[in-house]
């Protein structure tokens, strides 16, 4: 641990002072330079990288291995059958036919193409970063502009409904009526956003051509788009079944990389004790609000790997409120691991990776202050034997009780968010139509 400490440090020096030199000898260069001192400095850190894993490999072997389990027993078996069936769909032509159907209410609520109704709808239910990666389709095909695909790609994705229910309720609290708390504030916050996110560069100039109207029935466009696309495609089925899978494989392949990469970078920061001082940073912030001080590593480990994170929160000895809190912030935050993987599925287009980043930022609030109003709102204590009585009282609750409670908040909340969005599209509308009248 000291000599992973000492190595750091003397990197970081290094760092600094190359980077002030060159800043002396290129203060009045042209901006391609400060490409250069950015190229520097990750350069740096994976020297400094390379250097930790030969003073310990040992730590870096344990954290790769921690990175491949998790990688082989959850993410993999998890997420291929959706990669594989995204792929299928949209090759049949089900984005096209889902983008003429939905367009009359993607519109209005989302300020987005009837197609994002397809991200939206597999980025909810299959979990990171399948959304990027569909977005990323849908641009590179000319159906949505980049600031569309920049709304789409920050609030579809999200974190796997199985991953919520399952692996963090039941696997790490043990808990199943916990996984209803931490999946409804996920997604309300994000359904939130994406509604926020309608006003975002509303005057951009970009406009993807929309096919003529026709006479007939929406549902019939539809159906016309959906066969035109598969008229357009000779490959045989074969072809396309095969396509599809050796797609869908080598993007898990580039997502097990980073898992396995971050799972490496975090064992060694711990080793080194970089994890503590971060959460000595972060309780500056969080211990005025009534964070308990146990909760902190967790929500370090969770800024660069979520799964990390979220378990390192389910034990520590903080009152069960502040840790389904601490998950929910580090869920929607989703960890610089996803953040990596969403980078490269979008690596190929011009859609900027700072809109997504912020709305992670705004994720990770509006998630921590939705699961504290849920946990409360669904199981009220008295709050001086909140603490103790917290944990019996969860497992005593009734299931359907509780589902139906939850259920009802969340058809509230949506019906709000609906019911805005369609005013403001009417009063849009208005003016738009006493302009065009004057």
């Amino acid at each position: 641990m000291i000599s992973i400490t000492i190595a750091i440090v003397i990197l970081i020096f290094f760092i600094i002072h190359i980077l002030f030199r060159l800043r002396r000898k290129v203060a009045g260069a042209m901006i391609g330079r400060r490409a250069d001192l950015i190229r520097l400095f990750w350069t740096a850190c994976a020297l400094a990288f390379v250097a930790g894993m030969i003073i310990s490999p040992k730590t870096v072997f344990d954290g790769a291995l921690t990175g491949l389990k998790a990688w082989w027993n959850i993410v993999f078996p998890a997420l291929l059958p959706f990669f594989i069936a995204s792929e299928l769909l949209m090759n049949f032509g089900v984005v096209h036919f889902m983008g003429v159907l939905l367009e009359p209410v993607m519109r209005p609520l989302f300020n987005v193409p009837g197609a994002g109704s397809f991200v939206m709808a597999v980025g909810f239910s299959s979990g990171y970063p399948i959304g990027s990666m569909i977005t990323a389709r849908l641009r590179s095909q000319r159906l949505c502009t980049r600031v569309e695909a920049e709304r789409l790609m920050s609030f579809t994705n999200n974190s796997s409904p199985l991953f919520m229910l399952v692996a963090v309720a039941v696997g790490m609290f043990n808990n199943p009526s916990l996984g209803w708390i931490i999946a409804g504030a996920h997604y309300l916050s994000n359904i939130t956003l994406g509604f926020a996110l309608r006003f975002y560069a509303r005057n951009d100039n970009e406009r993807i051509p929309e096919p003529p109207a026709k006479s007939r029935g929406l549902v019939s466009q539809a159906f016309r788009q959906m066969l035109q696309v598969q008229r357009q495609d000779k490959r045989p089925l074969g072809k396309i079944m095969g396509d599809a899978v050796r797609n869908a494989v080598t993007n898990l392949l580039n997502i097990g990389g980073f898992i396995i990469l971050f799972a490496v970078i975090i064992k060694m920061l711990t080793t080194a004790g970089f994890i503590d001082s971060l959460s000595g940073c972060l309780g500056v912030l969080l211990l005025p609000l009534g964070f308990s001080p146990e909760i902190l590593p967790a929500l370090a480990s969770g800024l660069f790997e979520m799964t990390i994170g979220s378990k390192l929160a389910s034990e520590t000895t903080a009152p069960l409120l502040q840790q389904v809190v601490a998950v929910g912030m580090i869920l929607a935050w989703s960890g610089l691991s996803v953040h990596a993987q969403a980078a490269s599925m979008i690596s190929e287009t011009d859609i900027r990776m700072l809109p997504f980043i912020i709305t992670r930022v705004a994720h990770c609030i509006l998630a921590g202050l939705y699961s504290y109003i849920i946990f409360q709102w669904c199981a009220p204590l008295e709050p001086a034997a909140a603490v103790i009585a917290s944990a019996a009282k969860w497992q005593s609750l009734s299931p359907a009780l509780f589902n139906l409670k939850l259920f009802g908040l969340f058809i509230i909340t949506l019906a709000i968010i609906i019911l805005t969005a369609l005013i403001l599209n009417l009063v849009s509308n208005i003016k738009f139509f006493t302009c065009k009248i004057k």
